[in-house]
Parts: C-alpha cells; structure tokens; sequence
C-alpha cells in the first residue's frame, strides 16, 4: 500500500510539473522596499481557439494587488501569447512567497509558479537629509461640480411647474364662475369638452358612459334640486316625474322613457361590462343632450322680455366660451415659459459673470476634452522596453506596417505601437517602443526628424519644431520636441491648428516614443498633457 501510495504521490508531482510549463511566471524584482511594486508577469502560449480565464485577486498571498493590468495579446504565427501582469505590494518588511495562481486554460486549471521575494525597510537619515516643517492643509480642486447643475434644473423645473399649478387652481373657479353662469351652459360645455376626449375612439367606453350620465345628473342636481348624483336610477326616475307635477313641468313620457333608457345603459356598460355599438352610443349622447334641452326649456321661469332680447343662441356661447378657455390655458402656459426661462437667463447669467462664457459652455453644453481630463485614467505599461504611462484612455495596440514604410521595418528587430484616437480627433496620442536588428548608435535628434516625416506624410503640414532636453522623474534623460502644425482633414479637406509634443528615450539598441497631440488652444488637453508627462516611467529593455 505505501508503494502504490508514493507511486500515487510521484505521478502527481509529475503532473503538476508538466502543467507549470504551461505557464511562466516572472518579477520585475525580488527585492523591495516598503510600500513599492512587484510586477508579477504570468505568460501562456495558446491556440487561436483557446479560452484563458486569468483570475480577479485583491491578494495573492500576504501581497496585496495594488493593480490588475490588462491581458496583453501577441500573435505569432498561429498562436496568441497572452501576457497578464499584477501589481503586487507588501507594507510590511520581511521575506514573502508568492504562491502559485490558478490559471484555467480550456477549463483546465494550470498553476503558476511560486516566488520568494523580500521587502526591506526604508532607511532614513535624519541627520543628512534636511527637514522641513509640515504644510498647511490646502483644499483640493474639485470638477466633479456636475450636481449642482443638476439641482439648478430640478429647482427650475419645480418652480415652473408651481407657477403653472397656481395659475390653473386659481383660475379654474374663475373661469367657472365667467363662463358657467347657468347648469344649461355648463352641461352643454361638458357634453362638448366629452367629445373632444375621443373616449369612445379609445375603446375607453365605460368611463365615457361614466362621464355622459355624470353630467346628466349634475345637471339635474343643479336645475331642479334634485339628489341625482345619489340616486339609483330607479330612484332619480321617480323623482323627475314627482319634480314634474310639483314644478309643472312640462314632460312627455318620453322624455323621461329617453333618459331612463340611458342611465340603465350606463349602469349595463359599468357594471356587466356591455358593449354598445358605435351607432348606440351616439344614440345615447343626442338623447341625454336632448333631454338636458327639454327639461331646462320645461323648468317654469320669468324671464323678462328685455333680458331675452339680449340671449345668445346657444352656438354663439360656445364660440364664447371656447375663445375665453383658450386665452386662459394660453395665459398660463405664457406666464410658466416665461418664468422658466428667466430662471434659466437669470442663472446663466449669473456663472456667465462669475465663471466666464466658456466654463457656462463646457459646463453645460460638454467638452470632450474636459470629458477626458475628467474621467477615470488608466495606468498600463506600453511595447518593450516598457513604457508605463498614465492616460485617460486604454491605448490600443496598431499595426505598424501600415504606419511605417518598408525601408524602415527593415531595419526594426521588433517594434510595438499603441494609440488612442487619430490626428483629426480632438486629443490623439501614441506610444511605440522598437528594437534595431544591428548595432546602431541611435541620435535622438535625428529620431524626431523621421516622427515629424511620419506626420508630414500623414497629413501634417507647417510644421513648427522646437527640442530641448527632457529628463523624466526617475532621473532618465531624453529628447523633446514640441510646436505647432496645421492639420488637412482628407474627408473634408478643412484644416486645424494643432499643438504636438514629442518625447524619445534611447536604450540598447531601442527606442521608447511618446507623441500627443491635440488642437491648440485647448486647455483642458494641455492639462491632459501635462499630467501624462508627469507619469512617464521608463523600463529596461529585455532580450
């Protein structure tokens, strides 16, 4: 049994030493100090039709990953070299393993291997290195002002709508005390306004037998002071008749058979859900506006003959009272646009004389510029030797043979090159890194002379150069050259003036570039600019 139990263990072993080849694994370095990072580089060589799953780690280990960078992919021949790298970092000082991290692989898991690294404390002289006293606690700037204009919207939404509501509700009693001086008028008025809702087109047939009968016994209630709108319809019936004798009024039976026939429609459609036919419902309108007629022209009154000369017919009140309803939704709506939009000259006003007219216009309208300086910035390292770079975007990887020309691939050993938008864009800017074939001693300046070829042939033209000398935070010395230049768009053909700066570095036998460009004048994309510069680390080349 122990035999077939090392026999057991051997194969294993065995077998996790065969899936490690798969992976390779890699540190930038193995010794630390405290806080820095270790770049750990997993890489696997797979087919086109492969699926590789790098895992999401806060920890690996007793390390903590200060940054996932994004899986880099390189094709060679018919196969795909995937480079996934994690930024690792440990503040506390010691000697670490880094355990091996499970990679899946067409749904097999594979292992990386394990690495010691060592973390070391920060020694600081405090009698060499010149003290100073701490700063005052300084307010940092803020962009991310973008609620307050929202707030400013909401406000000023509010407020019109308030206006509107307050002019309706204190207009709604007026307009019924103007324009419905009589229940006749008023029905009549509702039997119109019922019309123009359409219900009856938008199958909506029970809340217009709803309202046809709700006026039919308003009007009742308020011209012969009856409870109708309490009443079964049995009930209102028998009270009309009994109205009719008391009052003298003069009804037919069938009248009263009319109105009866339709108030026990109503009651069918609201409550057993019938259906009448077109025809039927406009047979039950003309009868209640029929009936609404007979019984206030039989309601015994004593007009005098003066004030009947001065009546006007029924069409001619209507006409009256559509123009008075339009003047009153026209006043408030006027009166709610106009308030809206002084809101809106007040407030614009005001940052246009606090801030200046084109904060007020990048603010609201948009910038695409400030979108990018704004925005969440990405981290990544660039091409080989490495150029780790901040950048508002993710730069993508390009196809060098079609931006340089055959005579210069030639002499290129390899070459990577990574851009986010184009010369004709608001904000373009590109990293490439190259290794010569041959030993060359290569002169910077005349590197920057063959980029501002590359751009000429790209559509540069006037191209203004200005160089001097450019050292990054590290400490690494390079060119710099910067100017401005006219930009020819080929789709068309109207012209830009643009601003460029472009960065070169030399190490063994390779070349690290950094090219933005953007239009001049802009100042969101100079601070863009600026703060890429400020980023710029450079890493050793490898073979």
């Amino acid at each position: 049994m122990k035999l077939k139990f090392y026999i057991f263990l051997f194969l294993l072993t065995s077998a996790v030493f065969a899936q490690q080849k798969q992976v390779e694994t890699s540190i930038d370095t193995t010794k630390n100090k405290i806080g820095a990072e270790f770049k750990l580089t997993l890489k696997t060589v797979v087919s086109s039709k492969s699926k590789v799953v790098f895992p999401k780690l806060k920890t690996i280990g007793p390390l903590e990953v200060i940054q996932s960078y994004p899986i880099d992919t390189v094709k060679k021949n018919d196969t795909y070299e995937l480079i996934k790298k994690y930024g690792l970092t440990q503040f506390d000082s010691g000697k670490y393993t880094i355990p091996g991290i499970k990679i899946l692989i067409d749904e097999k898991p594979y292992l990386s291997d394990s690495i010691r690294v060592e973390v070391a404390n920060i020694k600081v002289d405090t009698l060499q290195q010149k003290m100073y006293d701490i700063k005052d606690i300084s307010s940092a700037d803020s962009n991310n002002d973008w609620w307050i204009y929202v707030l400013i919207l909401i406000v000023i939404i509010a407020i019109g709508a308030f206006v509107y509501w307050y002019v309706k509700k204190h207009q709604k009693k007026k307009i019924e005390e103007e324009v419905y001086k009589t229940p006749i008028e008023k029905a009549t008025s509702l039997l119109n306004n019922l019309e123009q809702k359409e219900l009856v087109q938008k199958g909506e047939i029970k809340e217009y037998y709803s309202e046809l009968t709700d006026i039919a016994r308003n009007y009742i209630e308020e011209a012969i002071h009856i409870p109708a709108m309490e009443s079964t319809t049995s009930e209102l019936i028998q009270a009309i008749r009994l109205a009719s004798t008391k009052k003298k009024m003069t009804l037919t039976p069938e009248t009263v058979e009319n109105l009866e026939r339709v108030l026990r429609q109503a009651d069918l459609v609201k409550f057993a859900k019938s259906k009448p036919l077109d025809f039927e419902i406009t047979d039950d309108r003309n009868k209640i506006q029929k009936v609404i007629l007979t019984l206030d022209n039989a309601i015994p009154t004593e007009v005098p003959a003066e004030e009947e000369d001065q009546l006007l017919n029924e069409a001619q009140k209507q006409k009256q009272i559509k123009i008075q309803l339009r003047k009153k939704r026209n006043k408030r709506i006027a009166i709610t646009v106009g308030t809206v939009l002084f809101l809106l000259f007040a407030t614009t006003t005001f940052f246009v004389v606090t801030k200046g007219f084109t904060y007020v216009k990048d603010n609201v309208i948009g910038h695409p510029s400030k979108e990018l300086l704004e925005g969440e910035w990405v981290k990544s390292e660039y091409g080989n030797p490495g150029v780790l770079i901040e950048t508002p975007k993710v730069l993508k990887r390009m196809d060098t043979q079609k931006v340089l020309p055959k005579e210069t691939m030639a002499l290129i050993k390899e070459m990577q090159l990574f851009a986010y938008g184009s010369m004709i864009d608001n904000f373009f800017i590109t990293v490439s890194t190259a290794k010569f074939k041959n030993p060359t001693d290569i002169d910077l300046a005349k590197a920057l002379e063959g980029s501002l070829k590359v751009i000429e042939a790209q559509g540069g033209q006037n191209i203004i150069v200005k160089q001097e000398d450019f050292q990054t935070n590290a400490g690494i010395q390079g060119l710099k050259g910067y100017g401005t230049m006219t930009i020819i768009n080929p789709v068309n053909k109207t012209s830009t003036k643009a601003y460029y700066e472009i960065l070169l570095f030399k190490q063994d036998q390779g070349l690290q570039q950094i090219m933005i460009l953007h239009e001049e004048g802009d100042t969101y994309a100079n601070d863009i600019t600026t703060r890429i510069l400020n980023s710029v680390e450079l890493r050793k080349a490898s073979n």
